[in-house]
């Protein structure tokens, strides 16, 4: 059984920087992907970053050069690294996992229909 928990999130200012965590237990990365997503309040879940077995990489524009997603094979464990935050990247942040993501074009792979496993979220507050 696959369990995606996320850590790391909390209250910043903005221009400062945090690190997110998830664990993925029971996911093999393998074929696979891991991705972040945000849902701010009133508004639809985003695709934030996703991070390939196939050694993709892709970002949404609002966070490119600020944000950098990676995977720890050891400890089968996703990051985003927040730099230079805004106001506008309050949401909560939720990692997801899907087991086939590297046979969809990289145009795909920030689509929240894709993934089959989710976290539960954890909030990131930013503060002008």
């Amino acid at each position: 059984e696959v369990h995606l928990v996320e850590s790391g999130g909390g209250l910043a200012q903005a221009g400062g920087s945090l690190r997110l965590s998830c664990v993925a237990s029971g996911f093999i990365f393998d074929d696979a992907g891991i991705g972040w997503f945000r849902q701010a309040p009133g508004k639809e879940r985003e695709g934030v970053a996703c991070i390939t077995s196939d050694d993709r990489v892709v970002y949404t524009d609002s966070v490119k050069g600020r944000f950098t997603i990676s995977f720890d094979n050891a400890k089968n464990t996703v990051y985003l690294q927040m730099n230079s935050l805004k106001p506008e990247d309050t949401a909560v942040y939720y990692c997801a996992a899907d087991p086939g993501l590297t046979y969809y074009g990289t145009t795909y792979l920030l689509n929240d229909n894709l993934y089959d496993y989710w976290g539960r979220g954890t909030q990131v507050t930013v503060s002008s």
